[in-house]
Parts: C-alpha cells; sequence; structure tokens
C-alpha cells in the first residue's frame, strides 16, 4: 500500500526547472563558473608549489633535482600563469557587471569608469611597494618580519583607500569586497606573470642546460630561486584574504559606505 501511494506520488517530485530570464544573469552564471574553475587551477597549484615542491625540492638530491625540474616546472607553469591570466579576466568582466549596477542605481553611469579607475591606480601603487619588497636583500631588509609587516601595511592601506574612494550610498557589499578581493587577485596576476614566469623561464632553460649538457648553474641563479621563492610566497599569504573578500562578495554581507 505504501509502495503504491509513493509510485502514485512519484510525479510530484520530479525537478522543475525555472531558469532566471535575461541574458545577463546568464552571463554572469558563466563567469562565476569559469572564474571557479581557473581560480581552481591557479591556486592549487600556488598552494602545490609552496606546500609541497619548494621543500622537495629542498631535501632532494641536486643531480636528481637538475633532471626533474626541466621536466616538471613547464607544464606546470604553462597551467600556472594561463589560469591566472583566465580567472583575472573572467573577475574583472564579472566585477564591471557590478559597477555597472552600482552606476544606474547612483543615477551616473559615467561612475564606472571612476571607480574602475581607482581601483586600478590604487592597487597599481600598491604593487610598486609590495613589488620592492619581495626582492632578494640582506641585513635587516631580508628579515621576514620586516617584509611580512611591509607588505600588511601595503595591503592594508591599498584596502583602505579603495573603499574610501568607491565608497557611496549605492555601492553594494559585492562592488566593494571585490574591490578588495579583486585587487589582491591582481597583485597575484603581477606575480604570476612579472615575477614567477620570468625568473622560472631563465631557471628551466638552465636546468635543462645543466642536464643535457653538463653546463654548471650561473651564479645568478641562487639569487632567482630566493626572489621566484619569495614573491611565491607573498602570494600565497594574500591568498587567504583574497579568498575571503571573494566569497564575501555573494556570502557576507558586511562592506557598505553607510552605518547600519
Amino acid at each position: 500500500m505504501l509502495a503504491h501511494s509513493l509510485l502514485l506520488a512519484f510525479p510530484e517530485w520530479q525537478p522543475h526547472f525555472s531558469f532566471p530570464a535575461g541574458a545577463q544573469a546568464n552571463e554572469m552564471i558563466v563567469l562565476r563558473w569559469l572564474h571557479i574553475i581557473f581560480g581552481i587551477i591557479w591556486i592549487g597549484l600556488l598552494y602545490f608549489f609552496n606546500l609541497v615542491l619548494t621543500p622537495a625540492m629542498k631535501r632532494c638530491d641536486p643531480k636528481l633535482k637538475i633532471q626533474v625540474y626541466p621536466e616538471l616546472m613547464p607544464g606546470a607553469m604553462n597551467w600556472f600563469r594561463w589560469s591566472a591570466l583566465v580567472t583575472v579576466f573572467v573577475g574583472l568582466r564579472y566585477y564591471s557587471i557590478h559597477l555597472g549596477a552600482d552606476a544606474r542605481n547612483a543615477g551616473d553611469p559615467s561612475l564606472v569608469g571612476k571607480w574602475f579607475g581607482w581601483w586600478f591606480l590604487v592597487w597599481l601603487v600598491a604593487y610598486a611597494f609590495i613589488y620592492a619588497l619581495q626582492l632578494p636583500a640582506k641585513g635587516t631588509l631580508d628579515s621576514p618580519w620586516v617584509r611580512s609587516i611591509g607588505v600588511a601595511v601595503v595591503v592594508v592601506a591599498a584596502s583602505w583607500l579603495i573603499l574610501a574612494l568607491n565608497g557611496g550610498p549605492a555601492v553594494s557589499n559585492p562592488h566593494l569586497a571585490i574591490s578588495v578581493g579583486g585587487g589582491l587577485g591582481l597583485i597575484m596576476l603581477l606575480n604570476t606573470w612579472g615575477v614567477v614566469w620570468r625568473v622560472q623561464k631563465r631557471l628551466i632553460a638552465w636546468s635543462r642546460a645543466s642536464s643535457e649538457q653538463g653546463t654548471p648553474m650561473p651564479p645568478e641563479a641562487e639569487r632567482l630561486m630566493r626572489w621566484n621563492y619569495l614573491t611565491a610566497r607573498t602570494s600565497f599569504w594574500l591568498s587567504f584574504p583574497m579568498l575571503f573578500f571573494m566569497a564575501a562578495a555573494s556570502h557576507y554581507p558586511f562592506l557598505s559606505s553607510v552605518p547600519r
């Protein structure tokens, strides 16, 4: 009897699909989907480099390292740098949609350009300071505490400034959260292409020449490896607040320019 009743009620259990109307809703879910996929690849490789590969390479026999490095790193770097680029470019489009919505709510469509301009300028200047703090140094400047505090001060100052510049009565939590999280993502992208990839191209070529021809690694290699390590470690730590703010854009509405 129970089975018969369940069978009769079965059609009511069938899922019903009701897709949002309008092209923008569909575009935004595709953008978020791609952003998450390529972001997982990018950040996953960043964590692999920092948590697995670097410690393993330090323990590895130098001869084995020279053989493994040119085989492992080219493919890893291809996925790393291109997934970073796609993640940020897709994120910029997603960000622009929120800027456009807030500008329309404010009654001034020209605010999109102003907000985006401030965002790009603030984080570009912030990166200039962070870039300097990541360079190999000696003495006090090489202290992990000096570097960490310096980067933290720059990030907090840039975050506060962009929240102040882009704030307003019509500005939404997603706009403000992405202004910070996306800014950190931009810094990580610049690190990926501007430092890590530049360094890795040389290290891969030198390792391959050493493995195949017995050519010794040049003296510059040690400094470049140190620079690569410092930059990758900076991006590693920046990824945590970056992921928080990106998640908060949709799931934790705590930012506004109006006291509550």
